[in-house]
Order: structure tokens, then sequence, then C-alpha cells
């Protein structure tokens, strides 16, 4: 989430080119079209992070700056030339690193937090002898916020660290006690 995706829809024919078409999989989603007979490009139900990467004629190529979330989804290209109908698909996975937190609470000891990612982020902790409890909260926005907290109360260390593990970060954050 946040930078630019690039999906490629490969034109390696003799034939020149005469119609390009984008489509998101859904209804009512994007369509982003290329006519070379009357070099013109249309748009419909597309944001204006939607573009096309370079000339749709030198290459078709669809550019989504920045990505979201709602970009997540299943794509395809349909190529037209003078030999037929080819078609090219594509997935695209939208990754959002959390914000991790590390505190203190009486009640509960230490409290590690991993927000809004996607998808959600392992937590775990040093050392790993002390039991802790996990709740997961899901948003609407399809990102998921982990809270882990261990109870040190017991413990002569004189820190708690928490290893919070994603595809886009790994961090580890320690705490006094």
């Amino acid at each position: 989430a946040g930078h630019e995706a690039v999906l490629s829809c490969p034109y390696i024919f003799k034939e020149p080119l005469l119609m390009v078409t984008w489509k998101k999989k859904c209804s009512s989603c994007c369509v982003l079209a290329y006519r070379s007979d009357h070099n013109e490009t249309g748009k419909i139900n597309c944001s204006e992070r939607i573009m096309w990467k370079y000339s749709p004629d030198s290459d078709p190529a669809l550019r989504i700056s920045p990505v979201n979330v709602g970009d997540e989804g299943n794509y395809s290209c349909e190529i037209i030339n003078s030999e037929g109908n080819f078609y090219f698909s594509s997935s695209l996975t939208v990754i959002v690193p959390p914000r991790v937190t590390l505190s203190y609470d009486e009640g509960r000891g230490a409290v590690c937090q991993a927000s809004g990612g996607k998808p959600a982020a392992d937590i775990s902790w040093i050392p790993a002898s002390n039991p802790s409890t996990e709740e997961e909260i899901h948003h609407p926005d399809g990102t998921v916020t982990r809270v882990s907290y261990t109870g040190w109360g017991n413990s002569t260390l004189p820190t708690a660290t928490c290893l919070v593990t994603h595809p886009a970060t790994n961090q580890t954050l320690s705490i006094d006690l």
C-alpha cells in the first residue's frame, strides 16, 4: 500500500495493436481502453490513480499509484490485433505494514500492539517462557490489529522484548519493566 504497482500486458506480436483494454474483475469496476485507429483512450469508473504506465500503443502496462487496499483483486488485459484477441491476467495483492507499539499496563503487563496490518502480524516475546494472551481486531478496510499481553510480575528480568513478524517488516521492541 502507498507505493506504485505496474501490471504488464506483454505485446509480442508482429502485427500492429488495434485495441487494448484493462478491466478489474468485479461489477462496476474500472475499465481502461485504448483504440489505435482513432488514437484515443477511455476510462470508465477509474480513479486518477489508475492510468497507462507508458503510451498504450508501445507498452500497454497498467499503473496504479499509490496503491490502496481497495485496489486488490484480479485484473485482465485484452489485446486485439489482426491475428485475434489475446488475454492476460494479473492478481494484485496489497500488503500493509502494521504500526507497532510496546507499552506497559499495570493490570496486563507488557502490551505489544501491531495495528492496521495486512495480513495480520505475528507477535512473539523474549523470553518465551511467560504465558501471553492475544486479541485480534478486524477492520472494515481489510487490515488487522493484533495485541499481545504478557505478565512479567514474577520475572526477574529487567526488560521485555516483543518481536513483530510481517511480510512487509520485522520489528523488535524492548521495554524496561
